[in-house]
């Protein structure tokens, strides 16, 4: 593991906004690879001795620039936290991008080996080392996972396993469909969401081959009595791309993260 501190870092012609560091080439002991770690700091982080909420994210690649995302179009998250900070929008936080591996389907899965020993990575390890070298807030309360598609259904499956790491929860465009529909049959097996969980689940319109599930899992999700955690949007015309992810992820912020007016 290496790792780089920078501060504006620049890919190509590209600038990130704010404070970044990596850990390359970041080592699993219960996967037995490795993989690069991106840490967005908040504004205040390097004049301060605050602590701060934590938000881990899959496809860490897609997050911050066009130069290492999937399509040549990141998530903007550096963009879209700056802007939501500075309007007081929301609390200032750590995000913590993971990136993917090339057994990312198996991984982004719980319900498979590499998917469980995935979580155990995430948890026990990655977790760890941020809690240890950076200024966290290491409750549930403070701790979220966010992903899309395979990273949404993975993000889900932690938060439902694990209620006591991950308070809050953003599943994006969600791959409900993987393993014949399994994660339907999740409502049975503990721990379960609680109530002190914040989740977030969307979908396009457009995303034809997951819309109706995503709809399935929130009107489920409310007859299972978790309404009240829960917060389901549905984009109108809205498709499976890091394009629409960027446009709308202020949403799932705001939700998660949320900082409430003192205006009457």
């Amino acid at each position: 593991m290496k790792l780089f501190r920078e501060n504006q870092n620049k890919f190509g012609q590209d600038e990130i906004i704010g404070h970044v560091e990596f850990l390359h080439e970041f080592y699993s002991y219960n996967l037995k690879n490795e993989r690069d770690i991106i840490i967005w700091l908040p504004p205040s982080y390097l004049t301060s001795n605050k602590k701060y909420p934590v938000l881990y994210m899959h496809d860490g690649q897609n997050l911050f620039s066009p130069h290492t995302a999937y399509i040549g179009y990141d998530w903007r998250v550096d963009e879209t936290l700056t802007k939501l900070i500075d309007k007081n929008e929301i609390e200032e936080i750590i995000v913590v991008g993971i990136y993917n591996h090339r057994d990312r389907l198996d991984e982004y899965n719980y319900f498979t080996e590499k998917g469980k020993l995935y979580a155990d990575f995430v948890i026990k390890e990655l977790k760890k080392h941020i809690d240890s070298h950076y200024r966290t807030k290491s409750d549930a309360r403070n701790t979220a996972v966010m992903g899309s598609s395979m990273g949404g259904l993975n993000s889900f499956q932690l938060a439902w396993f694990y209620p006591d790491v991950f308070g809050k929860v953003a599943c994006l465009s969600n791959s409900f469909w993987v393993d014949d529909k399994k994660i339907f049959k999740i409502f049975d097996k503990p721990p379960g969401f609680a109530s002190s969980q914040k989740i977030y689940i969307d979908c396009g319109t457009n995303e034809r081959k997951l819309i109706k599930d995503n709809k399935l899992m929130c009107r489920l999700l409310k007859e299972k009595g978790f309404g009240k955690i829960l917060q389901c949007h549905f984009e109108k015309g809205g498709s499976h791309s890091e394009i629409d992810w960027a446009e709308r992820i202020h949403i799932p912020l705001k939700f998660l993260f949320g900082v409430k007016s003192n205006k009457k």
